[in-house]
Protein backbone atom coordinates (compact mmCIF):
# COMPACT_ATOMS: atom_id res chain seq x y z
CA UNK A 1 0.00 0.00 0.00
CA UNK A 2 2.90 2.48 0.79
CA UNK A 3 5.54 3.67 -1.47
CA UNK A 4 8.07 6.37 -0.73
CA UNK A 5 8.20 9.61 -3.10
CA UNK A 6 10.63 12.45 -4.66
CA UNK A 7 7.39 14.76 -6.19
CA UNK A 8 8.27 18.23 -4.33
CA UNK A 9 6.20 18.86 -1.62
CA UNK A 10 3.17 21.68 -2.54
CA UNK A 11 3.76 24.93 -1.37
CA UNK A 12 1.35 27.38 -3.15
CA UNK A 13 -1.22 26.75 -1.12
CA UNK A 14 -2.74 28.40 2.29
CA UNK A 15 -3.85 27.31 5.28
CA UNK A 16 -8.06 27.27 3.70
CA UNK A 17 -6.36 25.20 0.72
CA UNK A 18 -6.99 27.73 -1.40
CA UNK A 19 -4.30 29.02 -4.06
CA UNK A 20 -2.50 32.66 -3.22
CA UNK A 21 -0.36 34.85 -6.02
CA UNK A 22 3.22 33.73 -5.90
CA UNK A 23 4.21 36.57 -6.57
CA UNK A 24 2.36 38.46 -3.31
CA UNK A 25 3.20 35.53 -1.53
CA UNK A 26 7.09 35.79 -2.20
CA UNK A 27 7.24 39.07 -1.34
CA UNK A 28 5.32 39.43 1.71
CA UNK A 29 6.78 36.27 2.81
CA UNK A 30 10.59 38.14 1.89
CA UNK A 31 9.54 40.81 4.05
CA UNK A 32 8.30 39.14 6.99
CA UNK A 33 11.40 37.28 7.30
CA UNK A 34 13.43 40.63 7.63
CA UNK A 35 11.04 41.90 9.89
CA UNK A 36 10.79 38.97 12.21
CA UNK A 37 14.70 38.33 12.17
CA UNK A 38 15.52 42.39 12.89
CA UNK A 39 12.88 43.00 15.88
CA UNK A 40 13.73 39.45 17.50
CA UNK A 41 17.85 40.47 17.65
CA UNK A 42 16.99 43.86 19.02
CA UNK A 43 13.61 42.88 21.32
CA UNK A 44 11.88 39.91 21.26
CA UNK A 45 9.88 40.62 23.98
CA UNK A 46 8.64 43.53 21.66
CA UNK A 47 7.53 41.64 19.26
CA UNK A 48 6.68 37.92 20.87
CA UNK A 49 2.82 39.13 21.53
CA UNK A 50 2.01 39.41 17.62
CA UNK A 51 3.74 36.42 16.81
CA UNK A 52 6.67 37.24 14.64
CA UNK A 53 9.42 35.80 17.25
CA UNK A 54 8.96 32.05 17.65
CA UNK A 55 11.67 31.44 19.43
CA UNK A 56 10.79 34.18 22.13
CA UNK A 57 7.51 32.42 22.21
CA UNK A 58 8.48 29.27 23.29
CA UNK A 59 11.06 30.69 25.63
CA UNK A 60 8.42 32.35 27.61
CA UNK A 61 6.55 29.20 28.47
CA UNK A 62 9.16 28.18 31.31
CA UNK A 63 12.29 29.47 32.56
CA UNK A 64 15.24 27.95 32.25
CA UNK A 65 17.28 27.14 35.29
CA UNK A 66 21.25 27.71 34.83
CA UNK A 67 22.98 24.91 32.38
CA UNK A 68 25.37 22.56 34.31
CA UNK A 69 26.40 20.83 31.35
CA UNK A 70 25.78 21.22 27.46
CA UNK A 71 22.31 19.76 26.20
CA UNK A 72 21.94 16.10 24.66
CA UNK A 73 21.12 15.45 21.01
CA UNK A 74 17.84 13.47 20.52
CA UNK A 75 20.02 10.15 19.73
CA UNK A 76 21.92 10.59 23.37
CA UNK A 77 18.96 10.91 25.00
CA UNK A 78 17.04 7.78 23.53
CA UNK A 79 20.37 6.01 23.87
CA UNK A 80 20.97 6.67 27.46
CA UNK A 81 20.73 3.58 29.05
CA UNK A 82 19.99 4.87 32.46
CA UNK A 83 23.30 3.32 34.32
CA UNK A 84 23.73 6.78 35.62
CA UNK A 85 20.58 7.84 36.18
CA UNK A 86 18.58 6.01 39.17
CA UNK A 87 15.53 8.22 38.10
CA UNK A 88 15.53 6.26 34.31
CA UNK A 89 12.92 4.26 34.81
CA UNK A 90 10.75 6.39 36.08
CA UNK A 91 10.96 8.82 32.86
CA UNK A 92 7.74 8.37 30.76
CA UNK A 93 7.47 9.08 26.91
CA UNK A 94 5.59 12.41 26.16
CA UNK A 95 3.24 11.37 23.35
CA UNK A 96 1.27 14.46 22.18
CA UNK A 97 -1.44 14.33 19.65
CA UNK A 98 -3.26 17.36 17.57
CA UNK A 99 -6.36 16.80 15.64
CA UNK A 100 -7.05 18.70 12.40
CA UNK A 101 -9.63 20.81 11.37
CA UNK A 102 -11.87 22.29 14.23
CA UNK A 103 -12.01 18.91 15.43
CA UNK A 104 -11.92 18.95 19.22
CA UNK A 105 -9.42 16.99 21.36
CA UNK A 106 -11.91 15.03 22.54
CA UNK A 107 -13.83 13.44 19.50
CA UNK A 108 -12.88 9.78 19.68
CA UNK A 109 -14.41 9.11 16.27
CA UNK A 110 -11.27 10.23 14.93
CA UNK A 111 -8.19 8.21 15.08
CA UNK A 112 -5.72 11.13 16.69
CA UNK A 113 -7.96 10.84 19.69
CA UNK A 114 -8.38 7.41 19.63
CA UNK A 115 -5.30 6.06 19.47
CA UNK A 116 -4.12 8.21 22.12
CA UNK A 117 -6.46 7.00 24.40
CA UNK A 118 -5.55 3.61 23.97
CA UNK A 119 -1.53 3.80 24.08
CA UNK A 120 -2.69 5.43 27.75
CA UNK A 121 -4.60 2.51 28.93
CA UNK A 122 -2.16 0.18 27.71
CA UNK A 123 1.12 1.69 28.89
CA UNK A 124 0.13 3.73 32.13
CA UNK A 125 3.24 3.24 33.44
CA UNK A 126 5.38 4.01 30.71
CA UNK A 127 4.16 6.72 28.40
CA UNK A 128 2.02 9.82 29.02
CA UNK A 129 -0.58 10.40 26.04
CA UNK A 130 -2.49 13.41 25.17
CA UNK A 131 -3.83 15.24 22.56
CA UNK A 132 -5.31 18.83 21.87
CA UNK A 133 -7.19 20.83 18.98
CA UNK A 134 -4.06 22.64 16.40
CA UNK A 135 -4.85 25.67 17.54
CA UNK A 136 -4.24 24.67 20.93
CA UNK A 137 -0.05 24.63 20.74
CA UNK A 138 0.61 26.82 23.47
CA UNK A 139 -1.50 24.59 26.12
CA UNK A 140 0.23 21.15 24.37
CA UNK A 141 3.35 23.16 25.01
CA UNK A 142 2.71 23.92 28.37
CA UNK A 143 2.01 20.63 29.06
CA UNK A 144 5.28 19.26 27.57
CA UNK A 145 6.96 21.43 29.66
CA UNK A 146 5.29 20.64 33.12
CA UNK A 147 5.96 17.10 32.54
CA UNK A 148 9.92 17.59 32.05
CA UNK A 149 9.86 20.12 35.36
CA UNK A 150 10.26 16.72 37.54
CA UNK A 151 11.46 18.75 40.46
CA UNK A 152 8.68 21.08 39.69
CA UNK A 153 10.48 24.26 40.44
CA UNK A 154 9.11 26.58 37.57
CA UNK A 155 12.24 26.27 35.28
CA UNK A 156 14.04 23.32 33.42
CA UNK A 157 17.70 22.36 33.59
CA UNK A 158 20.04 21.09 31.39
CA UNK A 159 19.55 17.59 32.64
CA UNK A 160 15.45 17.81 32.34
CA UNK A 161 15.85 18.95 28.86
CA UNK A 162 18.21 16.25 28.06
CA UNK A 163 16.45 13.50 28.87
CA UNK A 164 13.49 14.28 27.84
CA UNK A 165 11.23 11.47 25.63
CA UNK A 166 8.96 13.00 22.91
CA UNK A 167 7.15 11.97 20.22
CA UNK A 168 4.47 14.46 18.73
CA UNK A 169 1.78 13.63 15.68
CA UNK A 170 -1.04 14.97 13.59
CA UNK A 171 -3.70 14.90 11.21
CA UNK A 172 -3.98 17.99 8.43
CA UNK A 173 -3.49 21.23 10.47
CA UNK A 174 -2.78 19.13 13.30
CA UNK A 175 0.60 17.18 11.44
CA UNK A 176 1.38 21.26 10.49
CA UNK A 177 0.97 22.20 14.16
CA UNK A 178 3.37 18.76 15.01
CA UNK A 179 6.10 20.73 13.53
CA UNK A 180 5.63 23.59 14.87
CA UNK A 181 5.44 22.45 18.32
CA UNK A 182 8.69 20.74 17.46
CA UNK A 183 10.12 23.85 16.03
CA UNK A 184 9.12 25.50 19.30
CA UNK A 185 10.84 22.73 21.89
CA UNK A 186 14.14 23.60 19.45
CA UNK A 187 14.43 26.80 19.99
CA UNK A 188 14.45 25.55 23.89
CA UNK A 189 16.99 23.15 22.98
CA UNK A 190 14.63 20.14 23.83
CA UNK A 191 15.05 16.72 21.59
CA UNK A 192 12.23 15.02 19.93
CA UNK A 193 12.03 11.69 19.38
CA UNK A 194 9.76 11.19 16.31
CA UNK A 195 7.33 13.70 14.15
CA UNK A 196 4.72 11.98 12.48
CA UNK A 197 2.71 13.56 9.93
CA UNK A 198 -0.44 12.42 8.35
CA UNK A 199 -2.17 13.75 5.42
CA UNK A 200 0.02 17.38 6.45
CA UNK A 201 -2.04 20.67 5.51
CA UNK A 202 0.12 23.50 6.18
CA UNK A 203 -1.59 26.77 8.56
CA UNK A 204 -1.13 29.88 8.11
CA UNK A 205 2.19 31.49 9.00
CA UNK A 206 3.62 27.56 9.93
CA UNK A 207 6.25 25.45 7.47
CA UNK A 208 5.07 21.73 7.64
CA UNK A 209 7.93 20.76 5.07
CA UNK A 210 11.21 21.63 7.11
CA UNK A 211 11.91 19.20 9.73
CA UNK A 212 13.89 21.53 12.89
CA UNK A 213 17.11 20.17 14.08
CA UNK A 214 16.02 18.77 17.52
CA UNK A 215 13.89 15.67 15.44
CA UNK A 216 15.57 12.97 15.76
CA UNK A 217 13.79 10.79 13.36
CA UNK A 218 10.37 12.07 10.90
CA UNK A 219 8.00 10.72 9.06
CA UNK A 220 5.31 11.47 6.51
CA UNK A 221 1.97 9.67 5.21
CA UNK A 222 0.29 11.10 2.61
CA UNK A 223 -2.19 10.57 -0.12
CA UNK A 224 -3.17 13.04 -3.35
CA UNK A 225 -6.42 11.79 -4.52
CA UNK A 226 -8.73 14.00 -2.76
CA UNK A 227 -9.76 17.83 -3.07
CA UNK A 228 -7.53 18.28 -0.15
CA UNK A 229 -4.44 16.29 -0.09
CA UNK A 230 -1.29 15.76 2.27
CA UNK A 231 2.34 17.59 1.60
CA UNK A 232 4.26 15.18 -0.10
CA UNK A 233 7.17 15.36 0.89
CA UNK A 234 9.42 16.45 4.27
CA UNK A 235 13.03 17.13 4.77
CA UNK A 236 15.60 17.99 7.39
CA UNK A 237 17.06 21.13 7.95
CA UNK A 238 19.75 19.28 9.54
CA UNK A 239 20.12 15.87 7.89
CA UNK A 240 22.94 14.75 10.16
CA UNK A 241 20.54 15.08 13.23
CA UNK A 242 17.46 13.81 11.75
CA UNK A 243 16.80 10.59 9.73
CA UNK A 244 13.36 11.17 7.50
CA UNK A 245 12.26 7.64 7.97
CA UNK A 246 10.25 8.03 4.47
CA UNK A 247 7.42 10.10 2.59
CA UNK A 248 5.05 7.08 2.13
CA UNK A 249 1.97 7.22 -0.05
CA UNK A 250 -1.57 5.98 0.24
CA UNK A 251 -4.21 5.44 -2.40
CA UNK A 252 -8.11 4.83 -2.04
CA UNK A 253 -9.20 5.08 -4.86
CA UNK A 254 -9.81 1.61 -5.46
CA UNK A 255 -9.30 0.27 -2.02
CA UNK A 256 -11.89 2.46 0.19
CA UNK A 257 -11.89 2.72 3.94
CA UNK A 258 -14.93 3.28 5.91
CA UNK A 259 -15.82 6.97 7.43
CA UNK A 260 -18.75 6.13 9.32
CA UNK A 261 -19.29 8.32 12.15
CA UNK A 262 -17.92 11.74 10.03
CA UNK A 263 -20.46 14.71 8.90
CA UNK A 264 -21.60 14.17 5.73
CA UNK A 265 -19.59 16.73 4.09
CA UNK A 266 -16.42 16.18 4.95
CA UNK A 267 -17.38 12.37 2.98
CA UNK A 268 -18.11 13.79 0.26
CA UNK A 269 -15.82 16.53 -0.35
CA UNK A 270 -12.91 15.13 1.76
CA UNK A 271 -13.12 11.37 1.52
CA UNK A 272 -9.67 10.72 1.04
CA UNK A 273 -8.35 12.87 3.74
CA UNK A 274 -10.45 11.79 6.08
CA UNK A 275 -9.71 7.70 4.50
CA UNK A 276 -6.18 8.25 5.53
CA UNK A 277 -6.97 9.28 8.80
CA UNK A 278 -9.54 6.03 9.29
CA UNK A 279 -6.55 3.99 7.35
CA UNK A 280 -5.88 0.81 10.04
CA UNK A 281 -2.70 0.22 7.98
CA UNK A 282 -1.28 3.47 8.14
CA UNK A 283 -2.27 4.00 12.21
CA UNK A 284 -0.71 0.61 12.83
CA UNK A 285 2.51 1.56 11.62
CA UNK A 286 2.34 4.90 13.73
CA UNK A 287 1.26 2.81 16.88
CA UNK A 288 4.18 0.66 16.10
CA UNK A 289 6.44 3.66 15.63
CA UNK A 290 5.57 5.33 18.77
CA UNK A 291 5.58 1.58 20.75
CA UNK A 292 9.40 1.13 19.64
CA UNK A 293 10.10 4.87 22.12
CA UNK A 294 8.87 2.85 24.85
CA UNK A 295 11.71 2.43 27.50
Amino acid sequence: MQRSSDVPARSDRNASGTSAPRTTRGLWGILRVLLRNVLCAVSPALVMAVGLCPAAQARAMLPTCPQTRPIASPAAAENNDGNNDPSAALRKLIVIGFMGGSVRANDFVHREASMAKDLQQRYPLALHAAVFANHDGDAALASVLQLLDKDENGCLTAKEKSVARIVIYGHSWGASQTITLARRLNHLSIPVLLTIQVDSVQKLNQNDARIPPNVREAVNFYQTEGLLRGRRRIEAVDPERTTILGNFESAYKHDPVSCAGYPWYARAFMKPHIEIENDPQVWGKIEALIQTKLL
